[in-house]
């Protein structure tokens, strides 16, 4: 909520005040030729007479018209309120006129003059009509000008609220398949090398947890990313054997550049998933990460053909296209490319300086 929402009553009794007092203190060069008695007498009552009949045409205004569900039921009640306050306006503006010329210090010519003029009835309604006619439409010019700006800084924060759960349903992802198939391979792995077991069983529990604590965070550092990837190679190892092989070159000054936590592994995994396990020979899945002008490119190629079943939902992809929308906007990319046998998955990210 910014400062006018919160200080409104504030803001209008100040721009009360200045807009009647400008108006009225314009009058001091017409009628600096008469006395002092009379103008105090014009630039008080016109700042009384002004600042009453549009208060009172505010509280029916914001009690009785609902900006909300603006309708002509609404135009109907501003026309007739305007020109109750324009009414009250004139009256008072004439009685206190004729008050001061019967009771205030002896008038000249010319101030009696001046008042006399409010003896016009016509020009007493129409200067009455236009003042409380243009005050109403600065009134509800502001109001709307308010409205639409409450109205930007909700759409605003249900954006960020929403984008935000988004985010936390998308990152820190961990394919359930993959989990399973993990602890079923350490399962016949324990038959055969205890100790081997004993440490599968930590990195994938390193895995979930990882997981879970930067399900709270958008960004990490690469090299923390790369644990991850290990892990995750370790215990592919397992089902794959000597039919996966990896392999990664990782520029030294691309370690600590922040990188959304997940986004390699999801890279690897498809790469597992999609191409290694496609081939009954296996194959090999390279990472590479290198700075290119103010990205960062990610580059992981695996062996195999750009081939996704039928019945996949490529939710991993999906995922990865989504987060990088939601968290650089058009600035970054994910591409998929198919040439000599291998697949390339190539994401860029904008550095953040």
């Amino acid at each position: 909520m910014n400062f006018l929402e919160k200080n409104r009553n504030m803001v209008f009794w100040g721009l009360q005040l200045l807009g009647w007092g400008f108006i009225n203190l314009i009058s001091i060069f017409v009628i600096s030729k008469f006395g002092t008695a009379f103008v105090v007498f014009s630039i008080t009552s016109g700042m009384f007479v002004g600042i009453f009949s549009t208060s009172l045409l505010r509280a029916y205004l914001k009690k009785e018209v609902g900006f909300e569900n603006f309708g002509i039921t609404e135009i109907i009640k501003i026309l007739l309120s305007s020109t109750v306050a324009a009414g009250i306006y004139g009256f008072l503006s004439y009685g206190l006129g004729y008050a001061y010329g019967k009771y205030g210090p002896e008038l000249s010519e010319l101030e009696h003059d001046i008042l006399k003029s409010f003896d016009n009835v016509w020009l007493l309604v129409i200067n009455s009509i236009f003042i409380i006619g243009v005050w109403t439409v600065c009134y509800l010019v502001i109001k709307l000008l308010l409205r639409l700006n409450k109205n930007r800084l909700e759409r605003l924060q249900l954006n960020s609220t929403l984008k935000q759960a988004q985010l936390n349903t998308l990152k820190g992802q961990i394919n359930p398949h993959f989990m399973f198939n993990s602890l079923n391979n350490i399962r016949g792995l324990m038959l055969e090398d205890v100790e081997k077991s004993r440490e599968m069983l930590t990195k994938l529990s390193e895995m979930l947890r990882y997981s879970l604590t930067k399900n709270d965070v958008n960004a990490i550092a690469l090299e923390e990313e790369l644990e991850m990837v290990d892990n995750y190679i370790a215990l592919s190892k397992i089902q794959f054997e000597d039919r996966l092989q990896f392999t990664k070159i990782i520029e030294k000054d691309t370690e600590q550049i922040q990188i959304p936590p997940m986004l390699i592994q999801l890279l690897i995994e498809n790469a597992a998933k999609h191409g290694i396990s496609n081939l009954k020979q296996g194959g090999t899945i390279s990472l590479e990460t290198k700075k290119n002008g103010e990205y960062l490119l990610i580059d992981v190629t695996n062996s195999g053909q750009l081939k996704i079943a039928k019945d996949s939902t490529q939710l991993g992809l999906k995922n990865i296209k989504q987060r990088l929308k939601l968290l650089y906007g058009d600035k970054a990319s994910f591409v998929l490319n198919e040439g000599d046998g291998e697949v390339l998955a190539q994401v860029k990210i904008p550095l953040v300086k």
